[in-house]
């Protein structure tokens, strides 16, 4: 058996994927492998990752399935991975330089979920400010830490033991945004040994026709299904009590705030606006007594109020202006 699959879902990417596939090479190293699954491109990207391929034959295994989406090629990949550990890689994006050696060093220490930093990087090629994967260092249990809630949730700045995926039955949604979201804590809650590995090890590159910029508004409403999918798992576990309070912010911060945001600076006079904060409201009409909302950083504190009170003419402001700054 491998120690680690490093599984990249492939749609269209023929500018990015060689950076990519370049950065999880080392010829000389053992004890893992590399999975690209070819959604079915129909650019050149599967041509590049044949290439590949046939140049590291004992790293890299090409499979080609029909177009599904990023949750439905991971899966795939999944499926055929033989390493003990999983690692996923964005066919855009790449890790950094000795990423995947100090990966295999860090498994020994025998975690279930290993988190690390991560960067992002602009079209033009800007590095942003380092985003810690977790607020907690060394190891810990989810019980310890469910704060870990408050996290990225991203599939890809972890490595995860394969089993948490083939013993749960836990699998990424098909054609559904925010995937991550999705599985990550349910995920969690599976896991016995959690680690911070306070490292950048995956570059992740900002695109313009990513979910986080994408301008379809009307699919932002998929945040709700996922918050559904998230909450049930807890209760059908028995735990949604125990871990409500994380929840709620959780939900507060990524279905309500975040994706409230986004909708607001492409259109602030969406409805889409409406069906968030009607879901927020029914599931935590409590929210204000919730010690993770009162003690929130001052401009989260803002930005729910305004959300709340529907000023979204206000939204719009501060986020553009924001994002202007940001952007200097």
């Amino acid at each position: 058996m491998k120690k680690l699959s490093i599984i990249i879902p492939v749609y269209n990417v023929e500018n990015y994927l060689a950076k990519c596939l370049d950065s999880v090479i080392y010829p000389d190293l053992k004890g893992y492998e590399v999975i690209a699954v070819n959604d079915g491109s129909t650019d050149s990207s599967s041509n590049i990752a044949r290439e590949y391929e046939k140049k590291y034959p004992e790293i890299i295994k090409v499979i080609d399935k029909e177009n599904g989406g990023l949750g439905s090629a991971r899966n795939a990949g999944l499926e055929v991975s033989q390493g003990e550990y999983v690692q996923f890689l964005d066919s855009d994006d790449w890790l950094a330089d000795n990423a995947v050696p100090e990966m295999l060093t860090e498994i020994e220490k025998g975690f279930d979920i290993g988190i690390f930093d991560f960067a992002p990087v602009t079209e033009l090629g800007r590095e942003l400010p380092c985003i810690k994967g977790c607020e907690r260092e060394g190891m810990f249990t989810f019980s310890e830490f469910p704060e870990l809630l408050f996290s990225p949730p991203c599939a890809c700045n972890k490595i995860w033991r394969r089993s948490l995926f083939t013993e749960s039955k836990i699998s990424y949604p098909g054609r559904l945004w925010f995937e991550d979201l999705a599985t990550s804590p349910c995920l969690y809650l599976n896991a016995e040994k959690i680690i911070h590995i306070n490292k950048v090890f995956y570059y992740y590159l900002q695109r313009s026709g990513s979910i986080t910029n994408n301008k379809n508004l009307s699919r932002n409403t998929e945040m709700l299904t996922v918050c559904d999918m998230v909450l049930n798992y807890y209760k059908e576990h028995g735990v949604y009590e125990k871990y409500r309070a994380q929840l709620l912010y959780m939900c507060a911060y990524n279905e309500l705030i975040t994706s409230t945001t986004r909708v607001n600076l492409a259109d602030p006079k969406s409805e889409v606006q409406d069906a968030l904060l009607d879901w927020f409201l029914k599931n935590f009409p409590d929210y204000k007594d919730n010690e993770y909302i009162q003690n929130m950083p001052p401009k989260l504190k803002l930005l729910l109020k305004l959300t709340v009170s529907k000023k979204r003419r206000s939204i719009n402001s501060i986020m553009k202006l924001n994002n202007k700054l940001k952007n200097k």
